[in-house]
This record gives structure tokens, sequence and C-alpha cells, in this order.
């Protein structure tokens, strides 16, 4: 868990409070989580030999 939050943190807008609604928060927080994972499943894994 804390790693996750580590990542969600890394996100700019995620790191202070800007938005006035909780709902636009949490769009931008499941957005910034979206982006993370289809990076990380879009990276190009090492094949065997």
């Amino acid at each position: 868990m804390e790693r996750t939050n580590a990542w969600l943190m890394r996100t700019r807008r995620l790191a202070r409070d800007y938005e006035r609604r909780t709902t636009s928060a949490e769009a931008m927080a499941y957005w910034s989580m979206t982006l993370l994972m289809t990076r990380r499943l879009a990276r190009p894994h090492p094949q065997p030999a």
C-alpha cells in the first residue's frame, strides 16, 4: 500500500488537493492509476533465451 501511495504522490496534480469537489479528486486518482498501470503493462518484458 505504501508503494502505491508513493506512485500516486509522484503525480503532480495529486501532490496537493487542488480540486474543489471530492469527485474530481477521486477521478484524478483513478486516471493517475490507470496511466501508471498501462505504462507498466506496456513495458517490454525480457524474452528468455
